[in-house]
């Protein structure tokens, strides 16, 4: 009865994004695999999607429920059912957005009251957490959807501002005090980071970085041996708590939650796999941009061209829906009937773990998401680098400079949803590069290491196991330390 009494309840509330869903949702299961209660804090059209994942992880015995709060878009002027940040397209309606997050508070606060977890993990973008948690004297966790690097990255420009030292947008300037020598320009650099105007976003940021130095650590989705410098700077140099407890995606053991991972895929695994399964070792490249990343027409087009030109078989996701009737104004004239047997395109969501996990696939090109730049580090498949927003430039860096493992397309431009304009003769030159010949068989070789070190820190004595039963008896002592002080 006593260790009844003490199994931990933890609550897990993510941000309402796919990239900080998935990943929130695998990190549920894996805390959930080791005995703890989890409930999972969301908003009813996110709740649909994660659905599955609970009842599954209820039938196979683990503790693991979910809790409803309203999301108040109508209250803000936001368009029903607007609960998913990559719903917010225009600038008006992502400042309602944020505005309608920050509502969430006060229905937070009467699930903590009713139900009493012993620690609160939630989204760095949720900064008045911190306040919650400490209201009801529990920890608050945060939980980071990104890499060490990046964060790192945003911390030295913050610090020091060294974009305000060069001439020009374009101008490189390299992050001081950094452990390697990273160069990065203007350009590259989110908005809300060198605008010197007030704006919600950049208000947000500073209340971001302000309850992170003031909550009780980070958990990351990462594992030591991939960035071991940025992992001790984090630490050492910044002087916080933390767990690398990733990559969390490795929870998903069967075929089955690989490919109803994020949401339900727009192509049936099975057939991924079939076409897969009729072609050879690395012979084909994946390309996908993630939830966010945007392109237009005439973008797109320069896409198909660079693929047919490769002359490399490929799988492409893009976020169009077929038309009948009609040409795809986005395609070259033919282009399917061109490609047919050598290039497969999915339209909408595609099952990505199963597709770079199948050994058909040799390489990816991706928007450096941080999921997708993970999972491309779990399968073992060098990146074609294309950053597009967020924290994409950074994370493009970790991959070509430190890991080695991936050569940019060119994107120079940070934008929030519509990528950069990339020609077609770019394209065609890095698939080449990251497919065919010396140099990308040593980037594969490099990757297939890291594949091997990706998974082996998640297995017993590995850094990310090690790391998990460490916060486990972390949140064990402070929640038996929290009882002894009541029962006093």
């Amino acid at each position: 009865m006593e260790s009844e009494k003490r199994q931990l309840h933890l609550f897990i509330f993510p941000y309402m994004a796919a990239g900080h869903m998935i990943p929130a949702i695998d990190m549920a299961k894996l805390f959930a695999s080791r005995g703890l209660r989890i409930t999972i804090i969301t908003t009813p059209l996110n709740a649909s999607s994660i659905l599955k994942t609970v009842e599954k992880s209820k039938i196979l015995g683990l503790k693991m429920d979910m809790l409803i709060i309203e999301f108040p878009a109508e209250q803000v002027g936001l368009p029903k059912g607007s609960e998913s940040y990559h719903l917010a397209t225009a600038p008006d309606l992502r400042m309602k957005f944020l505005e309608a997050i920050t509502l969430l508070r006060q229905p937070l606060e009467e699930l903590v009251q009713d139900y009493c977890p012993d620690c609160l993990i939630t989204s760095a973008l949720f900064p008045w957490t911190t306040d919650v948690a400490r209201r009801f004297g529990i920890p608050r966790l945060i939980f980071h959807a990104t890499s060490s690097f990046s964060i790192c990255a945003s911390e030295c420009l913050r610090l020091y501002e060294p974009y305000k030292k060069v001439s020009s947008d374009s101008e490189p300037f390299i992050l001081p005090n950094f452990p390697d020598e990273i160069k990065l320009t203007r350009n590259q650099l989110p908005d809300f980071v060198t605008q010197d105007i007030e704006t919600d976003v950049g208000k947000l940021i500073r209340q971001v970085i302000k309850a992170e130095l003031t909550s009780d650590g980070a958990v990351f989705n990462s594992f030591y041996d991939l960035e071991p410098a940025y992992a001790d700077y984090y630490k050492k140099v910044l002087g916080r708590k933390a767990w690398h407890i990733g990559p969390v995606s490795l929870c998903n053991k069967e075929s089955e939650d690989k490919a109803r991972r994020g949401k339900e895929a727009s192509v049936h695994g099975h057939e991924c796999l079939k076409w897969l399964d009729s072609k050879k070792p690395d012979s084909v490249v994946y390309v996908c941009f993630g939830s966010m990343a945007n392109f237009n027409d005439s973008q797109l087009m320069e896409i198909a061209m660079g693929l047919e030109a490769s002359q490399q078989q490929f799988i492409w996701v893009v976020k169009r829906e077929k038309t009948q009737g009609t040409k795809d104004e986005w395609l070259p004239e033919e282009f399917e009937k061109r490609v047919e047997g050598k290039g497969l395109i999915i339209r909408g969501w595609a099952p990505q773990l199963l597709i770079l996990d199948h050994e058909a696939v040799g390489g990816f090109v991706t928007h450096c998401g941080w999921n997708s730049t993970l999972e491309g580090v779990v399968a073992g498949v060098p990146m074609v680098t294309w950053p597009v927003s967020a924290e994409q430039f950074y994370n493009e860096k970790l991959v070509t400079q430190i890991l080695k493992i991936g050569v940019g397309v060119g994107a120079q431009q940070w934008v929030r949803f519509l990528g950069d304009s990339i020609g077609k003769e770019a394209i065609e030159k890095a698939l080449i590069r990251v497919m065919v010949g010396e140099e990308a068989e040593e980037m594969r070789s490099r990757a297939r290491e890291l594949m091997k070190m990706a998974k082996s820190s998640a297995e017993g004595g590995g850094s990310s196991y090690s790391d998990l039963n460490a916060l486990i008896e972390d949140l064990s002592s402070h929640a038996i330390a929290g009882e002894a002080t009541e029962n006093n």
